[in-house]
């Protein structure tokens, strides 16, 4: 039961790194980026997966605690790199963005659902609200500087 688990996590880490790619390529991101793009989405994925399945977290929660790892991997590629952040950071939150949300809140609201539609809209505003945070956090901490030899 433990392996049909683990698989379960390395397949969705394995279709998470192509998705990403896959909206690195979109975005037009310089090929030597793809792989470093790929492993940031997936970061974030699984981190995210592992807190709703294993932590029974809510979406807005697990988005948070997702974000965090993806933001600092985010981070390092960048500075490994030498790339801004905003490279990784906009591809690799593809996993996590509520397209879904998006889609039924305006389907509620087209509808006339108001119920659906308001419920739909509070869960994505939160999950959304919840991924700036977590980003904000990562990126609020300072970097260490090193000092220039002359």
């Amino acid at each position: 039961m433990v392996e049909l688990a683990a698989g379960r996590y390395v397949a969705q880490f394995a279709v998470a790194v192509l998705a990403t790619i896959s909206f690195s390529v979109t975005f037009r991101v310089p090929l030597r980026h793809y792989l470093a793009c790929g492993l940031t989405g997936a970061v974030g994925w699984l981190a995210y997966i592992l807190c709703t399945d294993c932590l029974a977290l809510s979406a807005p929660v697990a988005t948070l605690l997702a974000a965090l790892p993806l933001t600092a991997c985010a981070r390092l590629f960048a500075i490994q790199r030498k790339a801004p952040i905003t490279l990784f950071l906009l591809c690799g939150i593809f996993p996590l963005v509520p397209g879904a949300g998006i889609y039924y809140t305006a389907y509620y609201f087209l509808r006339n659902d108001r119920t659906q539609f308001a419920s739909r809209g509070v869960e994505t505003l939160k999950i959304a609200v919840a991924l700036a945070l977590g980003i904000a956090l990562v990126c609020s901490i300072p970097l260490k500087r090193q000092k220039k030899q002359s």
